[in-house]
């Protein structure tokens, strides 16, 4: 298998990043650190602009704006009790996680309000959507605290600030 990620980039804006090199390795990390292997998955990952994530957004969520992430899981993952670890896929039957889409003018604007690197502000948020891809979900309280701290741990493992910390 060639690269974990396969990027597509319709925005301009994302021209300026090694957002490939960016998205493996934050996706790399985020398997690693749950113990699996990234050889055996697959990712989609659409690098647009607000339109079109907004677009994307109404369609699958009812919101009718920008957001900064989208994923699509090929699979619920989800674990039923409240704070428990999702179950995690196993590899030899699927390998597509699912897919992504990240917009570029949401995640510029966030960085810089933030005063980080967008190139930072970007791994955050492939490591978010891949923790979501992977059963992770923040709706309810203890699941928040479960995918915030795997975050935290995942990001400082790359050499990158806590990004709940104020």
């Amino acid at each position: 298998m060639s690269n974990l990620v396969d990027v597509m980039i319709e925005a301009e804006g994302w021209e300026a990043l090694p957002l490939a090199a960016l998205a493996e390795r934050a996706a790399k990390a985020t398997l690693g650190h749950l113990g699996l292997d990234a050889e055996d998955w697959e990712i989609s990952l659409l690098a647009c602009d607000d339109a079109r994530i907004a677009g994307l957004n109404e369609e699958f969520r009812d919101k009718p704006r920008p957001t900064n992430v989208l994923s699509w899981p090929s699979e619920e993952r989800g674990a039923e009790t409240p704070g428990a670890r999702p179950d995690l896929p196993e590899p030899g039957f699927d390998p597509e996680l699912g897919d992504i889409a990240i917009s570029w003018e949401t995640c510029a604007a966030e960085a810089r309000a933030a005063g980080k690197p967008v190139e930072d502000h970007v791994t955050h948020l492939i490591v978010h959507a891949v923790l979501h891809l992977l059963g992770y979900d923040h709706i309810r309280d203890q699941d928040a605290t479960l995918m915030e701290a795997e975050e935290v741990v995942i990001l400082g493992n790359l050499g990158l600030d806590d990004p709940y910390s104020v």
